[in-house]
């Protein structure tokens, strides 16, 4: 029934654009299982949360299920930046090249890494990984400028960053968006108006989040902490199939 209604352009895995980053805060191996006979075609990456990956029994069994549905997994920036305070990052890389993982995420909300030397981690990772940079801050009652979120994001894509991640939180309280999940509108054209939004990453748990983010940049912007059960939710979105977008996506004259 593919054919039945016309649909936005999607392309398929592997994608380069319109990727859904889902985070995996904890989930058990048949839950990873039933998530991806459902929605396998569109989860285009898979952020084991936080530093989760250190106490999640079965982490082997649970990558080698994401790897059989061709699902690349990245650990989160949490660790990496717990590595760094610890002086433990050529032991967090050794552990990923065992595991088999070779995304890794670079990020300073939870430990305040200096932009210098943050950079020169990017660029060193990159040597070994392909390396996702996070930009914003965690704490709902910050508000970070536009124009510093501007120069950092342009510092991590040219310490080599291959994405730049837009914080947002998982629960869509922070960075991106306000305490109250409404999203910073004039702070996303800011970064707009300088960066292509396929070098990015919004971080939009919530619907009317996503909806935001589909409605401004169409089917194909790149989402992340989407949560699991919200996939084939966020799927609809992108193509016009819930009354979020439908009028996004209709043939012109019927909006």
């Amino acid at each position: 029934m593919s054919d039945l209604i016309p649909l936005p352009a999607r392309s398929a895995k592997p994608r380069t654009a319109g990727l859904t980053h889902v985070l995996d805060g904890g989930l058990g191996l048949a839950e990873v299982e039933g998530l991806l006979a459902v929605a396998g075609p569109h989860v285009d990456l898979v952020r084991l949360g936080w530093g989760s990956a250190l106490v999640t029994d079965g982490l082997a069994e649970k990558l080698a299920i994401y790897a059989r549905h061709d699902v690349p997994v990245m650990l989160g920036g949490t660790l990496t930046e717990l590595a760094w305070a610890h002086g433990r990052i050529p032991a967090l890389c050794g552990w990923l090249e065992e595991l088999g993982v070779d995304l890794i995420e670079v990020s300073s909300g939870t430990i305040a890494i200096p932009q210098d030397e943050k950079a020169r981690l990017v660029e060193q990772l990159t040597r070994r990984f392909t390396v996702y940079a996070e930009v914003g801050e965690k704490n709902s009652s910050s508000i970070m400028a536009p124009y510093v979120w501007v120069e950092e994001i342009r510092r991590m894509l040219d310490a080599g960053a291959a994405l730049v991640v837009c914080e947002g939180r998982a629960g869509g309280t922070a960075g991106l968006h306000r305490a109250t999940t409404e999203t910073r509108t004039g702070l996303v054209e800011e970064i707009a108006h300088v960066f292509d939004p396929a070098r990015l990453v919004f971080e939009a748990p919530r619907d009317e989040q996503q909806t935001f983010f589909i409605r401004r940049f169409g089917s194909d912007v790149n989402l992340g902490n989407v949560p699991p059960a919200s996939v084939i939710s966020l799927e609809s979105l992108r193509l016009g199939l819930r009354s979020d977008t439908v009028e996004t996506f209709l043939p012109h004259g019927h909006g």
